[in-house]
């Protein structure tokens, strides 16, 4: 999961610019229990858009993200493509694609939600 701070909005980033699917959608109190996965993995891993209604959540989130920290990782074929992609999409970028040392090419963009994602190219 991800902790977001408007599940409305994570819904709309992660399908209209990522291009996730909306998995499940169910109300939970006063928030919803709200999923997507890639539409490549009709079975496989569900994404949580958690909200961050509890102060250790939210403290935790803008932790990260002040400290430049991704909370989490999407694995990608071609980190350029997909970076110039979303570029057109309007994504924000803090570290453009960047070869790293005998390891991956990853690159990192703020997703509107108080989060920074890092995608990775091995």
């Amino acid at each position: 999961s991800v902790f977001v701070d408007d599940q409305q909005k994570a819904l709309e980033f992660y399908t209209g610019i990522l291009g996730f699917e909306k998995k499940t959608d169910m109300p939970a109190g006063d928030y919803r229990w709200l999923t997507v996965a890639s539409p490549e993995g009709e079975d496989g891993i569900e994404l949580v858009l958690e909200p961050n209604g509890l102060e250790a959540a939210k403290t935790y989130q803008q932790a990260l993200h002040a400290q430049n920290i991704p909370a989490t990782a999407f694995f990608s074929s071609d980190v350029y493509k997909e970076c110039e992609r979303l570029q057109g999409l309007g994504v924000k970028f803090t570290t453009p694609p960047t070869a790293i040392e005998h390891g991956p090419t990853i690159a990192v963009f703020d997703d509107t939600c108080g989060n920074l994602i890092q995608i990775v190219q091995v």
